[in-house]
């Protein structure tokens, strides 16, 4: 498998551990660990699809996710937050996200949420 997922997490620890995830599952990872560096790789090196944390220092992830649909809407976006409200996820779905993953993200969920978005599809209930 050769798609290129981008992360975007202020996180160091969430990255690491997104990285060796998705690592495993064959995909080529790149990271940001803000939105001005997450916009500036996915407008430079277009990723498969993008993992993106809703509460970042400096940018909010719902404005990375409008400016990245705005650059390239058919780039999927799946935002992993740990804020499990419901206007959360109504918020990133009007955004345009495809998906949306509870943290810690879990293996499993992350890789059917891939397969499903890379596919066409969305993660949506």
């Amino acid at each position: 498998m050769n798609a290129k997922i981008l992360i975007v997490d202020d996180s160091s620890l969430s990255r690491r551990t997104l990285r060796q995830l998705l690592e495993e599952m064959g995909y080529q990872v790149t990271e940001a660990q803000d939105g001005a560096q997450a916009l500036e790789r996915f407008y430079l090196d277009p990723p498969s699809a993008v993992v993106l944390d809703m509460v970042m220092t400096g940018m909010y992830g719902a404005e990375v996710l409008a400016k990245m649909q705005e650059m390239n809407p058919a780039v999927p976006i799946i935002v992993a937050t740990a804020d499990v409200q419901k206007s959360t996820a109504d918020q990133v779905r009007q955004g345009g996200a495809k998906g949306i993953l509870n943290k810690p993200v879990r293996r499993e969920e992350l890789a059917a949420a891939l397969a499903t978005v890379m596919g066409g599809g969305h993660t949506w209930n």
